[in-house]
């Protein structure tokens, strides 16, 4: 569930890896929707069921490093626990950010990752409001 009918998320290519990007009415809403990307990349995000709650805080000087933050601890965290995640929710205030992803274990069968990420980069790295209002929130991730 979104907060607002325009948040939506995409890939783009980028020679070897891949990018993510996200879109929503706000910075958070758009991170949210950068992270169901990131999801995307290993397994589709509706096979996955919400069984259990990760909670995530980063600290970043800007909103770009502070989205590369949020995705790496988001990998940290499948890889670490051997989950994958479904849905996200994001509060962004001054320079923290605490987010909650909601997933379960990561099961072969029915899941079936298709590869795995190794992390976030600065490659393509923005946070930005584009020209219709949106925000967009993207970045190249290393699989």
């Amino acid at each position: 569930m979104t907060d607002s009918d325009s948040a939506r998320w995409e890939h783009f290519e980028h020679m070897a890896d891949i990018g993510v990007r996200g879109f929503g009415a706000t910075p958070a809403e758009a991170f949210a929707q950068a992270a169901l990307a990131l999801s995307a990349v290993v397994c589709d995000p509706a096979s996955i069921r919400e069984t259990e709650k990760v909670e995530v805080e980063c600290e970043a000087a800007d909103l770009e490093l502070a989205l590369a933050d949020w995705l790496n601890a988001l990998i940290y965290e499948m890889a670490v626990r051997g989950m994958v995640f479904g849905r996200f929710q994001v509060d962004i205030a001054n320079d923290r950010l605490k987010g909650i992803a909601w997933g379960e274990p990561l099961d072969l069968q029915r899941h079936r990752p298709a590869v795995e990420i190794k992390g976030a980069t600065y490659t393509e790295l923005k946070v930005a409001r584009e020209a219709g209002g949106l925000w967009r929130a993207q970045c190249v991730v290393d699989v």
